[in-house]
Parts: C-alpha cells; sequence; structure tokens
C-alpha cells in the first residue's frame, strides 16, 4: 500500500493523533477533506449553534489552506446536521460569507441522530491547484 499524502494544517496535530484520523489526503488530482465541526483546539464545541458554524467553516478553511486551496476548490460538498428540520434555515444563513460566488459545488445533506456534541459537520472534496510545469 502506497503511503497516504497527508495534510494537516497547523495547531491541531494531537486531535487528530487522538481520534486516529487525518484531516484530508490528497490523490489523484483532489484533497479529501475529513468531516470538519465547530471544534475549538481541545475538540470540543463551540456554544452555540452560530458560532459553531463560523468556527467549522474556520477549521475547514484551514485545512483547505495547508493543501493550497481555497473554498473556491471545492467541488463536492456533504453537510450532516442534527435536526435539519429547525437549524437548516440559520446555518445556511451564515453560508453565504464563506461559500463565494455560484457555480457552487454539487452538495449532498443529510440528517443524523449524533455528531457527538456537535450539531452540524461539512466534508468535501476540492480540486487541488495544478502544479506550476
Amino acid at each position: 500500500m502506497a503511503t497516504r499524502d497527508v495534510v494537516f494544517p497547523a495547531g491541531r496535530q494531537d486531535l487528530y493523533a487522538r481520534y486516529r484520523y487525518s484531516p484530508a489526503v490528497r490523490s489523484n488530482g483532489f484533497l479529501f477533506v475529513s468531516g470538519q465541526v465547530g471544534s475549538r483546539e481541545d475538540g470540543s464545541p463551540e456554544p452555540g449553534l452560530e458560532a459553531q458554524v463560523h468556527r467549522l467553516f474556520e477549521n475547514l478553511n484551514g485545512v483547505l489552506a495547508a493543501a493550497g486551496c481555497t473554498f473556491d476548490d471545492v467541488v463536492d460538498v456533504t453537510v450532516f446536521m442534527i435536526d435539519p428540520d429547525k437549524i437548516l434555515d440559520r446555518v445556511w444563513a451564515i453560508v453565504p460569507e464563506y461559500w463565494g460566488k455560484a457555480p457552487h459545488p454539487s452538495l449532498t445533506a443529510v440528517g443524523v441522530t449524533w455528531l457527538s456534541g456537535f450539531d452540524v459537520e461539512f466534508k468535501v472534496v476540492a480540486k487541488l491547484p495544478e502544479p506550476d510545469a
């Protein structure tokens, strides 16, 4: 098996080691980003839904930046939400601050019953920048 080409943003390596996963893996021109939540540096949830969504995007953007990407490079998003009927409008009110302009990435949204104390999680796939020739 080939060694995974893992991307680690600064400052969160202990958190990823504790839970035994990589924040993102480069493969075949794409960046596969693990689900990002609104966690503080110690892994605990940011209190309050809106603050949690802002922190989620800060964490996500940190992983993307570590690979040389921005949210504009994202081609696919999967959103997991606890009680989407109750929180979707509140989450989506924040999304345009980070999402960028159309055309937007593809999207799948899923209602779930458990996110380890979090209300929402975004998992993305981004196209890596072309290497300079």
